[in-house]
């Protein structure tokens, strides 16, 4: 009997939000990863990574483990983002493959850099936009690759909460190396979402605004993106949203799909729940499945699981194989390129056309 082969070790950067509730349990409950260590030097997240996961090192630094390079086959970045291109770029210097959080890079230009050296380099390097993998999203995919709304011809989506005060963290400073703000956070999915199911954008229009009072960032956003293919997609991120829209309406000539609620996976996972085998996950209650036809006869459609497990399993494939990461960093550039051009439509009030 052969023996089953090593399973690859993990760094990980970071233990805020993003690295306890998404990353780490992710990367330790994919088949053939490692959570080897984690980079975080804040005493309460080290005791809470203890709690997760008792075998994982706490170090201190990046510095602490890009001088232990030869100890591990992959590194993931959940830092803040100004930190991402730096960290990237020292992670590829160092041979290793890289998973970055969105957004990738603070600009399409670094983005691009990035791409093109790990290419350079032939090193993995893929950017952690787990909403392909919502449920809502999954379902709508399918409907549309079906055929069953008929020629599809608007795409509404909205991530939309009720936040009226400024929280602290970096995520609220307007430094613009921070990329804080709704636009580059939560409008980094809805583009990515859109450009996946509709293909590249021809025109831009944007308005980006600070709403709440004390804010200093964007905390609400409209997108509107004309697709090459004909399609227009509306797009709305806000923290000032007391009743939340429809997270996805879908029209096409010759039915609908709406949606409302959001997808369970984040809430499962900060609520300490994890995948695993024999366990249901990304079920979505029956009482949340969108509607799908026409005013007067339409039907609840059960909503596909929510699969954020199938982004590392794709990691995991693309190393053991060398086969396509599960997220082309190519897609980022194409996606900060349009949140560069609704930052210049909202600053112009105009329609920008892309190259």
């Amino acid at each position: 009997m052969s023996t089953p082969p090593a399973p690859f070790r993990v760094g990980l950067i970071g233990y805020g939000l993003a690295g306890s509730a998404f990353h780490a349990p992710l990367i330790a409950t994919t088949p053939g990863l490692r959570l080897d260590a984690v980079v975080t030097a804040n005493p309460d997240r080290r005791a809470q990574l203890h709690r997760d996961h008792p075998d994982a090192r706490a170090l201190d630094t990046p510095d602490q483990l890009f001088e232990d390079a030869d100890r591990y086959d992959l590194v993931v970045i959940a830092s803040p983002n100004r930190t991402h291109v730096p960290l990237a770029r020292t992670s590829l210097l160092a041979g290793l493959a890289t998973v970055v959080d969105k957004p990738l890079a603070a600009t399409s230009a670094e983005a691009r850099d990035l791409c093109e050296f790990a290419e350079k380099s032939g090193l993995l390097l893929s950017v952690f936009q787990n909403r392909r993998w919502d449920g809502d999203f999954r379902t709508a995919r399918r409907l549309v690759e079906e055929g069953r709304l008929g020629r599809v011809h608007r795409f509404e989506s909205r991530f939309e909460r009720f936040r009226p005060k400024p929280k602290a963290g970096w995520r609220e400073l307007a430094d613009p190396a921070e990329v804080g703000g709704t636009l580059y956070d939560l409008g980094s999915h809805l583009v990515d979402q859109a450009l996946a199911l509709f293909g590249p954008v021809e025109t831009v229009y944007a308005e980006i605004d600070v709403l709440r009072d004390g804010a200093v960032v964007d905390d609400d956003a409209f997108l509107a993106l004309t697709h090459t293919g004909g399609v227009r997609s509306q797009l709305w991120t806000s923290a000032l949203t007391p009743l939340a829209g429809p997270r996805l309406r879908v029209l096409g000539d010759s039915a609908g799909y709406v949606k409302f609620g959001m997808d369970p996976q984040e809430a499962a996972l900060r609520a300490g729940h994890r995948p695993g085998p024999g366990r249901h996950w990304g079920d979505d209650d029956p009482a949340a499945y969108g509607l799908l036809g026409t005013d007067g006869d339409a039907e609840p459609v059960p909503t596909d699981p929510g699969d954020y497990p199938a982004f590392y399993t794709g990691i995991a494939a693309s190393l053991t194989d060398h086969t396509p990461p599960p997220v082309d960093p190519r897609d980022a550039v194409a996606t900060l390129t349009v949140l560069e051009a609704a930052r210049a439509s909202a600053a112009t009030a105009s329609v920008v056309r892309l190259p």
